[in-house]
């Protein structure tokens, strides 16, 4: 034994001096400290901390009066409404996961997922009635399915047993919560695409979710009270954590079940909104709206940015309109962005291309996420500093996953020599910050959602005509990337492109499906692999035979 051993013994963790980690205190604050302010707005309903904190209590009471525990699973299929923002906390109260379905996937997906993560509840919109009413069909075992009656969608069919303000109703709002016996103990599940199509379920953890909402506030300067608005849908890794974030500050969360300009416009004005989050091609839809819409709005919006690097359009047209950019840089498994593109007072002077340049790196790691650095994947040596050496981009820390649910060899490759590989390939400039070259997973990024090319090429080898398929990233100014798929024909087979868009709308979802299609033979090694990356494939530059 080193050192002085009186620091060593009765010196222990204690009621008094230790408690898990836990953003659900976050909640039980704010209502504490702010019982009276607004916290949630959904049309003309407004919520405030008191009430909000006593909904999500009658969700986890009712939840455990249904049997539902600890590390059970509770789905929400729903748009950016209250209902899943109290699921944030109502479900990790009573103990149990929150998976928050991705609402643009098909009902064979939705049904895998509810299947492999054993949902015990499904909490579920009528916008997307049809959907599950399938996936539930597709299930050896139904859960509980409790039917969101919300106002602004009244026309949605029920497919559950209760409603969902009659099932808070079987809930005690004083209901003795607690935090959970253990920080590791998972929050949420959230699947996502991985590197063969198949979801992979990414599991978070309390600390996590505590530290990055934390994260949050400090690497973007967040002040007390803010007033966010849900352009990011709270479905995409728990909202980049923003739920919890928002809750810390005792702000105001903005509801939007659709993301369109006017729908944007009007919340900002109406509520003074001071922050949000999303792709691309949110800010786009704002900057490109008939000037009108933005009438009576004159305060700052700070947005943060992520998916591909922001293009100089976007970073001006945004000034232009009153729209301060953060870009930042993650994946499922750090619980959305892990690192920022870290401004400089210098940048502010430089011309909009070299501005655009720097503002469009992923930058450095976050205040609480330990470490992200560029390392030779085979070596697991760091790359030289010289925006030239490409490695792989891999991260270290708190904001990592716990894991993969139930797949321990995919959990163990991503963690190989102590980082998470990330699969992106970049460089580290000499400043230190880092620049995305390339996707080492084929992923293609539309509109903030991924995209495995995997996938779609699985759904076009199902033609009968098809002989052989390469699906690329192909720039679009809407949604900065979309699928496009080179396909060649098995002899003497024919097939036109509008039929083989029928045939992806039937087999993938409606945002994976290629938006054009290039027929012609493909090039391959001497073993038959095919050569996505040169010229003539990467990027899809050549004209295509059917653009949707």
């Amino acid at each position: 034994m080193t050192g002085n051993p009186a620091y060593l013994t009765g010196l222990d963790r204690n009621q008094a001096n230790y408690a898990p980690l836990t953003p659900l205190t976050f909640l039980e604050r704010a209502a504490y400290v702010y019982p009276t302010r607004v916290a949630v707005v959904h049309g003309a309903r407004r919520t405030t901390w008191a009430e909000t904190y006593a909904r999500c209590r009658r969700l986890a009471s009712a939840l455990t009066r249904r049997g539902i525990g600890r590390n059970d699973t509770v789905a929400v299929m729903a748009p950016n409404i209250p209902a899943i923002y109290e699921a944030h906390f109502g479900v990790p109260m009573a103990g149990a996961v929150l998976n928050a379905l991705n609402t643009r996937l098909d009902a064979e997906t939705i049904a895998f997922m509810l299947h492999h993560a054993g949902a015990r509840a499904l909490i579920t919109d009528g916008e997307f009635a049809p959907t599950v009413e399938k996936a539930l069909a597709l299930l050896d075992e139904r859960p509980l399915v409790i039917d969101i009656d919300d106002a602004a969608f009244p026309a949605g069919k029920r497919v559950g047993e209760i409603t969902y303000e009659a099932f808070l109703a079987e809930g005690d709002p004083e209901f003795a919560w607690s935090a959970p016996p253990d920080e590791w103990d998972a929050i949420s599940l959230n699947y996502t695409s991985g590197t063969t199509g198949d979801p992979k379920g990414v599991v978070y953890h309390h600390r996590g979710a505590h530290l990055n909402a934390i994260s949050n506030v400090l690497n973007w300067d967040m002040p007390s009270h803010p007033v966010y608005l849900w352009t990011l849908p709270m479905f995409h890794c728990n909202g980049w954590c923003f739920p919890w974030s928002v809750a810390e500050r005792a702000g105001t969360n903005v509801c939007l079940r659709r993301v369109e300009a006017k729908a944007m416009f009007e919340a900002i004005r109406a509520n003074k909104v001071t922050h949000m989050c999303g792709a691309p091609i949110v800010y786009a839809t704002l900057i490109n709206a008939p000037e009108a819409l933005r009438q009576g709005i004159h305060h700052t919006v700070r947005g943060q940015v992520a998916g591909a690097a922001p293009p100089a359009a976007i970073i001006e047209g945004a000034e232009r309109i009153g729209i301060e950019l953060t870009h930042v840089y993650g994946l499922t498994e750090t619980y959305g962005p892990a690192s920022v593109c870290a401004k400089h007072d210098a940048w502010t002077a430089m011309p909009l291309p070299d501005r655009a340049e720097r503002n469009g790196r992923q930058g450095v790691r976050t205040p609480l996420q330990e470490a992200m650095t560029v390392l030779d994947s085979e070596t697991m040596q760091p790359m030289p500093w010289d925006g030239e050496a490409m490695g792989e981009i891999m991260f270290r820390g708190n904001i990592t996953m716990k894991g993969y649910l139930k797949n321990p060899a995919s959990t163990e490759k991503a963690f190989a020599g102590g980082w998470f590989h990330t699969g992106d390939l970049a460089v580290m400039q000499p400043d230190g910050y880092v620049k995305i070259r390339d996707r080492s997973k084929d992923i293609i990024i539309s509109g903030g959602e991924n995209i495995s090319s995997l996938e779609v090429e699985e759904a076009l080898y199902r033609h009968p005509a098809v002989m052989s398929a390469a699906v690329v990233a192909q720039p679009d100014e809407k949604w900065g990337e979309v699928p496009c798929a080179f396909v060649e024909l098995k002899e003497g087979a024919s097939v036109t492109a509008e039929e083989l868009l029928a045939f992806c709308r039937e087999h993938l979802a409606r945002f994976k499906v290629p938006k054009s299609f290039v027929f012609r033979e493909l090039p391959k090694t001497s073993t038959g692999k095919i050569q996505k990356f040169v010229p003539c494939l990467s990027g899809c530059r050549t004209q295509p035979q059917h653009l949707v």
